[in-house]
């Protein structure tokens, strides 16, 4: 029964299986600049990841994710910027690329993060958990800018398809109540 026990816990493991749990602190992703982040070093945060690309219809959000992230960061809030080209080549470019075009061209001081894989078999582990978990279930991005705020723990709250403005009023009530936990 033990061997039984240490089998399934290392077979677990191994396929990151105990992990879908809608929790996100445990995973480790790279910044745009490729150094090794926890996720757990914005405990106490509320968070609001987002796929973002460059050349997409909704490349404008950038504005009202930079607006939401300057109003709430002193109360404890980020937004986080996971580029990614999996719809349509919508973002080419290299990390200094990225970063440039976002600085430039939107003036975007939230943290930005490598580009990551949200479809397929290569899926980052960050997006497998906020794709697959008991609050948001199991289903895939259907484009860029779907936005998941994550509570100061780290547990995914509520996943916003593309369509959904940064300045939503139900987004904004959700990371306003957050924040007063």
């Amino acid at each position: 029964m033990n061997m039984l026990i240490l089998t399934l816990t290392a077979v677990s493991t191994l396929f990151n299986l105990s992990n879908m749990d809608g929790n996100i602190q445990n995973i480790v992703v790279k910044d745009i600049d490729l150094n090794d982040v926890q996720l757990s070093d914005y405990k106490d945060n509320v968070l609001l990841i987002v796929n973002v690309a460059s050349k997409c219809g909704y490349t404008r959000q950038y504005t009202g994710l930079q607006k939401i992230h300057d109003k709430y960061k002193d109360q404890g809030f980020k937004v986080l910027g996971f580029p990614c080209n999996d719809f349509g080549s919508q973002e080419p470019g290299s990390n200094e690329e990225i970063q440039e075009f976002c600085s430039l061209k939107f003036n975007v001081t939230f943290p930005m993060f490598d580009k990551v894989k949200v479809l397929g078999e290569n899926k980052s582990p960050l997006f497998e958990e906020l794709t697959n978990n008991e609050v948001t279930g199991k289903s895939d991005i259907n484009w860029n800018f779907e936005k998941f705020l994550i509570d100061k723990e780290g547990n995914i709250i509520k996943r916003f398809r593309s369509k959904t403005e940064p300045e939503d009023e139900e987004l904004i009530l959700l990371i306003e109540k957050e924040l007063k936990k």
